[in-house]
């Protein structure tokens, strides 16, 4: 009866987790619709601003009803610096690049590209860690490649020539800074909404240097403004917390991060019926190839 009844308490955990995890999915597959419209109006920096904000309130929020305020007494001088260091990486210089990319490229080419960061973290991680690296994460890489190339196409694939190599350039960038960010948050043993808390604050101070001397804090309270607070809110603030539970909850986290590359799939949707953007079939099988790529090298046994 007592195992009958442990069984069943687990698989509702492991339902629980699907269901946080499977709304978390559908909110990161309308944020680059999001961005886009985010940066009708407003330039890069002016946009992750907005979003930075935006996400430092929740976080801050979520710190104090879940009591960890007396954590930040805890932080060394050593672990502040660390942090306030990862900050510049993300959000700062990351989403300045990611969001330069998308304003140079369809929607629908900026968000696959990104998604090779896992191939860029196994590649990061031979310098970085010291790992060292099988003949699947070269099939992967090279298959990857293959992907990247037939979304850059923009359904044109006799005509590279055309592609907008400069997005495409930074999208590969902002990868390779995401991968950094996320060897080196590794290494941080502060609690995460606290770590993440001092990232952000960090991020949102360089922002707002940046706007005053290179930019302007004159936005207008339009579409794009809003975007940048949707940004903050789904893109990382409500999201993290929701796929922290999820992952909490669950006794297969390769599962539950596996749904994660349904998500640019689902992003096809708002980008057609929202941004108006026709979705090219070299945008499609590119996305296949990327995720065959990530999929094949996680099957490597250093992939972990």
């Amino acid at each position: 009866m007592l195992r009958h009844f442990s069984k069943l308490r687990s698989l509702q955990k492991e339902q629980r987790a699907i269901v946080l995890a499977s709304i978390v999915v559908l909110f990161w597959g309308t944020v680059s619709t999001a961005f886009k419209i985010g940066l009708r109006t407003l330039n890069p920096p002016q946009l992750i601003f907005i979003a930075s904000i935006t996400t430092l309130v929740i976080l801050f929020f979520l710190i104090a009803v879940s009591g960890k305020l007396s954590l930040f007494r805890f932080v060394s001088r050593k672990q502040l610096l660390y942090s306030i260091l990862l900050g510049a990486v993300n959000p700062f210089l990351y989403y300045i690049v990611l969001f330069k990319a998308y304003s140079l490229l369809p929607a629908q080419v900026a968000q696959p590209i990104n998604m090779i960061w896992p191939i860029v973290l196994v590649l990061l991680s031979i310098p970085l860690l010291k790992h060292k690296i099988g003949w699947k994460s070269g099939v992967a890489l090279v298959v990857s490649f293959a992907g990247v190339v037939m979304i850059s196409s923009q359904g044109n694939l006799s005509n590279l020539k055309n592609a907008d190599l400069t997005g495409v350039l930074l999208c590969i960038c902002s990868a390779f800074l995401w991968s950094i960010f996320w060897i080196l948050n590794v290494k941080s043993k502060l609690d995460e909404l606290i770590k993440l808390f001092i990232n952000f604050l960090s991020g949102s101070i360089l922002l707002a240097l940046y706007l005053s001397f290179f930019s302007t804090f004159k936005m207008p309270f339009n579409e794009s403004f809003a975007a940048g607070i949707y940004i903050g809110i789904f893109e990382i603030g409500v999201s993290f917390v929701l796929w922290m539970k999820a992952l909490s909850l669950t006794a297969h986290s390769a599962r539950i991060a596996n749904l994660t590359y349904i998500g640019p799939f689902l992003a096809l949707i708002p980008v057609h019926f929202i941004l108006g953007e026709k979705i090219y079939i070299t945008t499609i099988v590119g996305l296949f190839f990327i995720i065959s790529g990530i999929l094949f090298q996680q099957t490597e046994k250093n992939s972990k």
